[in-house]
């Protein structure tokens, strides 16, 4: 069995898709629109936020962002951006592609999301910013961090790119307690593999402040807020309206979606029974989290001997992620403190089957191989 099969996950929606794409195609309108127009009110309204954008892919939603918030003052090149350490790397390049400073602290072991302790942790002279990364659909979020970032002035930048429709116990800045809307800005991506996908490279942002929507999407339009009149100097990332259309389609089943996911985590908690298996964390409410993997910690050093046990079962696993952003060769001479908890959990994180293609019954035979691993390794 596949990781993942993104075929048989998106064939319940495929005559929805097709309709779409033909109507993109028959509309002779291919750059901007009214599919983006349409997928922009939809994702705005789900979130609870007033204003979102869409843009090329995850990555260029946050770094729209932050060129966005130097352009307009409210931050300066060389400030600092507090981010847990074990994130994907986009998180990181993004603070660094504004001439930010990127700084690294360790996660919560229970969440492997950033804490308030965390945060804490890394703040200085120039700290202005946090950046929440809601890391395999759980939201990096709670009443201390917002705290802190209203007692500091801190920025807030959510990237959301794991976690569309999870639901914060804790209230964001702003009163909203759904991810997306719980700081100041927020940056999707709806790359294939997401809870969310598209049939390519797609992203968005969306936040309550017009300046800051404003100025995104003129970045993202070369710069220009009108045709022909460019007010910055900007870049090409602008939604594709196919892709548009296809998320217009399935923003709609967001809940049913990512309640499968649930129902299959459930299944592995109910079912892992192994010493050497550190199972996610549960919690709070079924909507809290929309486990966009399912992520064991496997102990020992026996990380990989389990993943290619699993292989050899038939089952296709991964990791997310195998190298910290801060020992990739891009970042060699980035500052960073010492990272040992961060640098265990890449050694330990094995990432289990949970997408649309995997079926409860799936989750109970590979719950099964697991535990009777435990004598075998």
């Amino acid at each position: 069995m596949l990781f993942l099969d993104l075929g048989k996950a998106n064939e319940p929606y495929l005559d929805e898709m097709c309709m779409a794409a033909e109507r993109v195609i028959r509309s002779g309108r291919y750059i901007g629109g009214a599919e983006n127009e349409g997928f922009e009110r939809l994702l705005a309204r789900q979130t609870g936020t007033e204003h979102a954008v869409g843009v090329s892919n995850g990555l260029d939603a946050l770094r729209l962002i932050f060129r966005a918030l130097v352009i307009m003052g409210r931050l300066q090149k060389g400030d600092e951006v507090i981010v847990a350490a074990n994130t994907y790397i986009a998180s990181v390049l993004a603070i660094t592609d504004a001439g930010l400073k990127p700084v690294l602290v360790e996660p919560d072991e229970a969440t492997m999301n950033l804490s308030a302790e965390g945060i804490l942790s890394g703040l200085g002279e120039r700290t202005r910013a946090i950046m929440p990364v809601h890391l395999y659909g759980r939201p990096a979020w709670s009443d201390e961090m917002a705290a802190i970032a209203r007692d500091r002035n801190l920025i807030v930048v959510e990237d959301n790119a794991q976690a569309i429709g999870a639901v914060s116990p804790a209230a964001g800045l702003n009163g909203g307690h759904r991810t997306g809307s719980l700081g100041h800005a927020a940056g999707f991506s709806f790359y294939p593999t997401k809870n969310i996908g598209a049939v390519g490279d797609a992203g968005a942002v969306t936040t309550d402040d017009a300046e800051l929507a404003s100025t995104v999407r003129a970045l993202a339009n070369y710069g220009a807020d009108r045709r022909y009149h460019n007010i910055y100097e900007g870049f090409n990332c602008r939604l594709d309206p196919i892709q548009a259309a296809m998320l217009r389609v399935k923003l709609g089943h967001t809940d049913e979606e990512n309640g499968a996911r649930a129902r299959k985590a459930a299944v592995y908690d109910a079912e892992i029974r192994n010493p050497l298996i550190t199972k996610p964390l549960l919690p709070t409410s079924p909507e809290e989290c929309v486990w966009h993997q399912y992520v064991i910690r496997v102990g020992e050093g026996k990380r990989d001997l389990f993943a290619q046990r699993l292989a050899e079962a038939g089952t296709g696993t991964d990791i997310h992620y195998a190298v910290p952003p801060h020992l990739q060769p891009c970042y060699a001479e980035l500052e960073h403190g010492p990272l040992p908890l961060t640098e265990r959990l890449a050694s330990e994180v094995l990432s289990l089957p949970i997408s649309a293609s995997t079926s409860e019954e799936d989750a109970s035979r590979i719950s099964k191989i697991i535990s009777d691993l435990s004598g075998r390794v």
